[in-house]
C-alpha cells in the first residue's frame, strides 16, 4: 500500500497550500442529456456516486447516490486513471475496489441509477485500472507480490470469467497506472509509472484473437521521461499514442506522442515530449475527433490545452487553472458530443465541470460540484 501512496506523494507537496471550503450541488439546469459516475474509493465499503448530466453540463446527483460497490477502496488518494469504465454495450460500470483486490460489475439502470451484480477476485494485488474493447477486460494490479496485467471476459449478464494464461506478471516496483485498449481493440498499453526517480517503462501488446497478449519486440519501452502516468489513444488513429509524464519535477511537465506499429513497437514522434511548464501532468482526455488533448496537471491544479497534428505532435495552446481551494484534480473525461471536460477532485470529493470550445475551456460557474459520499475519489464515466 505504500507504494501507492508514493505514487501522489510529489504532488502533496504543491496542493497542500489549496485549503478552502467545499461548494454545494450545482441546481437542475434543463433535461438530462447523460451521467457522470466516480468511482468513490471508500475505505471499508466502497461506493459509486451518480449524477444526471445536463445540457448546459451541470450536474445533480441521482436519487439513492451513493451506490453499493461491494468490497472496499483504499480511503486516500490513489494515483490511477481508468479505475472505473463503461462496459462497451453501456449497461454496466465495472469497479476496483483496490483494498479488496476485487473487480465490481454494477447494472445501469434507466434512470440512471446502479445496482451491484458481481465482484470477482482480480487475480492480483491493489487493482487500480481497467480497460475495456467490447467483450474483453483488463485490470493492471499494483500491489506488491501481486503487481500485474491480467484479462476477463464480461458476459451478456454483467459477470466475469477469467482469461486462462492471460495474466503478465510485473516487478513490485512497476506501479502501473494506467492499462488501456487501442481503439480498434489489436494493441494493449499499460504504463509503469515507477519508482519517483525512475526508471519508467511503458508495456505494449499485441492483443490476439483469444483475448491473451503478446508483447512487442523491445517491450517494455523506456519512457522519454519520468512517471509515464494517464495515456490515451488517438480516437480516430490507432497508430498514434499519447502519454503524460508526471514525475519530472516542478515545471517540467510534458505530453510523449508515439506511432504505434502494427507490432505493437512504440516510436516517439517528431518533436516528442512536448513540455507544458506545470506541474505532474497525470490524466489526459482526447476529443473525439481527435483534435485536442487535455493533460491535468495535479500539481499545478491546472489542464493544459494542446492542438494535435496530423502526424501526432502537439501545439500547446495554454493552460487553463481551476477554480475551487483544496482540490487535488485527477482523471478526466469528456460527453460523447465534447461538449464539456468533467475532472474528479480527490482532495475534497468534488467534480470540475468545463465547457469545451475546440481548444478551449471555460470552467461553469457551478464548479466545483460535491461528490455526495466521495471519499478519494477516482476514475470517472461520463455517458
Amino acid at each position: 500500500m505504500h507504494r501507492l501512496t508514493r505514487l501522489v506523494a510529489p504532488l502533496l507537496a504543491v496542493t497542500a497550500l489549496l485549503l478552502g471550503p467545499a461548494s454545494g450541488v450545482a441546481a437542475s439546469n434543463g433535461s438530462v442529456t447523460g451521467h457522470v459516475y466516480v468511482n468513490n474509493n471508500t475505505a471499508g465499503h466502497n461506493t459509486i456516486s451518480g449524477f444526471d448530466r445536463h445540457a448546459d453540463g451541470t450536474l445533480t446527483p441521482i436519487a439513492g447516490t451513493p451506490f453499493d460497490a461491494g468490497g472496499a477502496g483504499i480511503g486516500s488518494p490513489t494515483g490511477s486513471a481508468g479505475a472505473l469504465q463503461l462496459s462497451s454495450d453501456r449497461r454496466y460500470l465495472i469497479a476496483v475496489n483496490a483494498a479488496a483486490n476485487e473487480v465490481a460489475i454494477l447494472k445501469i439502470k434507466p434512470d440512471g441509477s446502479v445496482r451491484l451484480v458481481d465482484e470477482t477476485s482480480s487475480n492480483g494485488a491493489t487493482p487500480v485500472s481497467i480497460a475495456v474493447h467490447r467483450d474483453l477486460v483488463y485490470v493492471a494490479n499494483t500491489g506488491a507480490g501481486g503487481s500485474n496485467y491480467t484479462g476477463f471476459r464480461i458476459n451478456a449478464g454483467g459477470h466475469l470469467a477469467p482469461i486462462g494464461n492471460s495474466t503478465v506478471d510485473l516487478p513490485d516496483n512497476a506501479l502501473p497506472g494506467q492499462v488501456l485498449f487501442s481503439p480498434d481493440g489489436r494493441h494493449l498499453v499499460g504504463t509503469r509509472v515507477g519508482p519517483n526517480a525512475g526508471p519508467s517503462y511503458i508495456d505494449s501488446f499485441v492483443v490476439e484473437a483469444d483475448g491473451r497478449l503478446t508483447p512487442a519486440p523491445g517491450s517494455p519501452f523506456a519512457a522519454q521521461r519520468i512517471g509515464p502516468f494517464g495515456s490515451q489513444f488517438r480516437p480516430t488513429d490507432s497508430g498514434q499514442l499519447f502519454v503524460s509524464n508526471a514525475h519530472d519535477g516542478a515545471g517540467n511537465g510534458s505530453v510523449s506522442a508515439y506511432d504505434v506499429s502494427s507490432d505493437g513497437t512504440l516510436t516517439p514522434v517528431t518533436g516528442s515530449p512536448f513540455a507544458d511548464g506545470q506541474t505532474a501532468p497525470c490524466w489526459v482526455a482526447i476529443t473525439h475527433d481527435g483534435e485536442h488533448l487535455f493533460a491535468v496537471n495535479t500539481g499545478s491544479s491546472t489542464i493544459s490545452r494542446y492542438a494535435i497534428a496530423g502526424n501526432g505532435e502537439l501545439a500547446l495552446l495554454g493552460s487553463t487553472p481551476l477554480a475551487g481551494s483544496g482540490l487535488r484534480p485527477f482523471d478526466a473525461a469528456l460527453d460523447p458530443t465534447d461538449s464539456h471536460l468533467y475532472v474528479v477532485d480527490a482532495g475534497v470529493a468534488k467534480i470540475s465541470a468545463f465547457a469545451v470550445d475546440g481548444g478551449a475551456l471555460t470552467e461553469l460557474s457551478s464548479s466545483p460540484v460535491s461528490i455526495p459520499g466521495g471519499g478519494a475519489p477516482f476514475g470517472i464515466v461520463v455517458s
